[in-house]
């Protein structure tokens, strides 16, 4: 939990996530867990960690990769758009929230 609080909390302090509050959730595939959090008021709060499981409501900004993805992206081994471009990291948003996060990547 604290490898995707210190990505997103470095995405909430830039300008451009100001006044944004969104659900976010991190499902991590090979751990059968799914991090949840809320993006609010430029840091990330309430980060906890539940079961995978389909009654998990689903968040507005969702997330999906391995555990040793998670990691390699917070020690700066894995730059985001190449891995989501090659599936490494799933990434799912409603459009207007695609288009704002686009700028802080």
């Amino acid at each position: 939990m604290t490898a995707l609080q210190g990505i997103l909390g470095e995405l909430a302090a830039k300008p451009a996530a100001a006044g944004l509050d969104r659900s976010l959730s991190c499902r991590l595939t090979d751990l059968g867990q799914v991090i949840v959090g809320r993006l609010s008021s430029g840091s990330v709060k309430d980060v906890h960690a539940v079961p995978d499981d389909p009654s998990v409501p689903k968040a507005d900004i969702r997330l999906t990769m391995t555990s040793d993805d998670l990691v390699a992206l917070t020690e700066g081994r894995l730059s985001f758009a190449p891995a989501w471009a090659s599936g490494r990291i799933r990434f799912e948003a409603g459009l207007r929230d695609i288009l704002r996060l686009r700028s802080l990547l």
